[in-house]
């Protein structure tokens, strides 16, 4: 469906603490085993050691892991070693001007950075799916000093998708709870957001 409306990328959720979307290892592989165009698949971990996320990408042999959450010291390095072949983009939580020297840090180390509106300092972690929106200023911020791609995800629908877009001038966007309806994805909503893509593009 998500294909059919105009999506270049699908992220295929594992297991979280919470959020939307969440999915079997096995459903993964089983959706990427079903996918002949030239899609990128990510799998979305929020696996925290380099052992854990290996052993996750291995279940579920996507194009790009995006890490949802902090992982250990030296782990993008680590990871690298291990899956040379693999994109590698990283979740940062945009929760103020801290945000921008976090985000300086990680671009060092990874293909891409992926600014979302989680909370990971909950007892229970936001890492996802919150359909809020962050400060889009900080945002832009970002994008302006990134030496790598980032994404815009947080609380995106097809009604504030051009605005966000103009905004923070993203290489891409993600989006989940914004293009749903009672948990399902929505195809209504799904092509209205790419028809409010594609005119920006236009």
């Amino acid at each position: 469906m998500a294909i059919n409306a105009g999506a270049s990328a699908i992220g295929l959720v594992g297991p979280m603490p919470s959020g939307p979307g969440i999915i079997s290892n096995e459903k993964i592989a089983a959706i990427i085993s079903n996918i002949h165009v030239p899609i990128d698949t990510f799998l979305l971990t929020s696996e925290t050691t380099v052992q854990g996320i290996f052993n996750h990408y291995q279940k579920a042999k996507t194009t790009t892991i995006q890490l949802v959450d902090k992982i250990e010291k030296g782990g993008h390095d680590q990871l690298k070693k291990l899956l040379p072949e693999l994109k590698i983009i990283q979740v940062l939580h945009v929760v103020g001007e801290e945000s921008i020297e976090e985000a300086m840090s990680l671009m060092e180390n990874v293909d891409g950075l992926l600014l979302d509106s989680g909370n990971p300092k909950l007892k229970v972690k936001e890492l996802g799916g919150t359909g809020r929106i962050h400060n889009w200023e900080i945002s832009r911020s970002i994008v302006e000093k990134s030496k790598v791609p980032v994404w815009l995800a947080g609380g995106l629908k097809p009604e504030n998708i051009q605005n966000a877009i103009q905004h923070v001038q993203p290489y891409g966007v993600d989006l989940c709870s914004g293009v749903r309806t009672d948990g399902k994805l929505d195809f209504n909503k799904l092509s209205l957001f790419f028809k409010n893509v594609n005119s920006i593009r236009n």
